[in-house]
């Protein structure tokens, strides 16, 4: 059996079976796209919940794994070359669980998904985020509404320029991908979480809402959207 023992993440999230990917995760909108992806893919894996209102993410075990305090990373005791693998970044971490089963990345196209994994990376991702703080956390108590403005329109900009994407596609990228499965959880986000779709021209589009529905629909993706289970 592998032996983990070498890495101070387990010590704090001991793994019940150290030969399968360990997952340090919460199910946010970055979060879920990992616990998606392994679900879809059918990889063997062990969640373990990374809670936020005790700091989880700062103690020395977690920082041990991601310096940079974020979730999901991953400990995969049969890396590259059969050596034990701790990566962080949920972007990097679909383009690995990509290569390891070989789903989810075709050859053919590859370079389409990334662009897109990229374009939520970068902007979506970060834009929505930004929105939703400004809408429904602190941010409301800022009066001046220059910065909520400023992702407001962000935000409808790129969803505009993903629904000009859409049009006659069922999937970013052609067929289902690695793409999707970052892009679709901050629609969710966006929507049900943040209640901020309206302020984004939701209504107004003609592809995106309808994309969000069939990545909801799919199984791995209803399984995927609860784990970790919160306590």
């Amino acid at each position: 059996m592998t032996d983990l023992a070498a890495f101070a993440i387990t010590r704090r999230w001991p793994a019940a079976d150290p030969s399968v990917i360990q997952l340090y995760s919460l199910p946010t909108p970055n979060g879920v796209k990992v616990s998606i992806m392994l679900e879809e893919t059918g990889l063997p894996y062990e969640p373990h919940l990374v809670r936020f209102d005790t700091n989880d993410q700062m103690t020395p075990e977690f920082l041990s794994l991601n310096p940079n305090n974020k979730i999901p990373a991953i400990l995969d005791p049969n890396g590259p070359n059969g050596a034990p693998l701790a990566l962080f970044e949920s972007g990097a971490i679909l383009i690995y669980l990509a290569e390891k089963s070989g789903q989810l990345l075709p050859q053919a196209n590859r370079y389409e998904v990334l662009q897109w994994l990229m374009w939520q990376m970068g902007g979506l991702g970060p834009m929505l985020g930004q929105l939703g703080f400004f809408h429904t956390f602190a941010g409301k108590e800022i009066e001046d509404p220059r910065p909520k403005e400023r992702y407001r329109a962000e935000a409808e900009r790129l969803l505009k320029v993903l629904d000009g994407a859409l049009a006659g596609r069922d999937w970013i990228a052609g067929d289902y991908s690695i793409a999707d499965i970052a892009i679709a959880p901050w629609l969710r986000t966006l929507r049900d979480f943040y209640k901020a779709a309206d302020l984004t021209g939701w209504d107004r589009l003609t592809h995106v809402p309808a994309y969000l529905e069939r990545f909801l629909a799919r199984p791995a993706v209803i399984r995927g959207l609860t784990i970790p289970k919160r306590d």
